[in-house]
């Protein structure tokens, strides 16, 4: 019964894993094309003029290299038999899943910040900038999914920490 109950638990990570790497990868691609305005004058505004932004890219490639990590070394497990390294999957996933959520905060927060002085600042009204924020949002929620799937993943890589008496 306990051999079962562990190649399930493998088996559910590595759908998480597969399941975080997708979404991580999508919120890459969303917030790495968000930009507004004309290619060939200076007011294009660009997703890296905000630090905010700049910080959630940076937590998703992080995050990314970790999942990617991670799921190479979860299929080498199932073929294997082993149980792999519990204390990097358990301490992993725990400082990936707080950084993942530092970068959610982080771009929901911007977005909502600049989306209300921009509806306020009547300079904006001519700009069509609600698709800047709906990528922002976008990116920001496909984050939010992400660290919720390697929360579930630290909550099953603590399960399966051996027992020290």
């Amino acid at each position: 019964m306990a051999q079962q109950a562990t190649a399930s638990s493998r088996i559910a990570s590595l759908i998480l894993r597969i399941f975080t790497f997708i979404l991580l990868l999508t919120s890459l691609i969303v917030l790495a094309t968000n930009s507004i305005g004309s290619s060939d004058d200076d007011s294009k505004v660009r997703f890296t003029d905000f630090y905010a932004y700049r910080y959630m890219l940076a937590t998703i490639v992080i995050g990314n290299a970790y999942s990617l990590l991670q799921l190479v070394l979860t299929i080498f497990n199932i073929v294997r038999g082993g149980d792999g390294m519990p204390f990097l999957d358990f301490f992993g996933d725990k400082l990936i899943s707080n950084l993942l959520a530092t970068g959610t905060g982080a771009g929901f927060a911007a977005t909502v910040d600049t989306k209300r002085l921009t509806d306020a600042d009547p300079r904006f009204e001519s700009i069509d900038i609600g698709e800047f924020y709906d990528k922002a949002y976008a990116s920001a929620s496909l984050l939010l999914l992400a660290f919720c799937s390697t929360a579930m993943l630290s909550i099953i890589s603590s399960y399966t920490l051996p027992k020290r008496v």
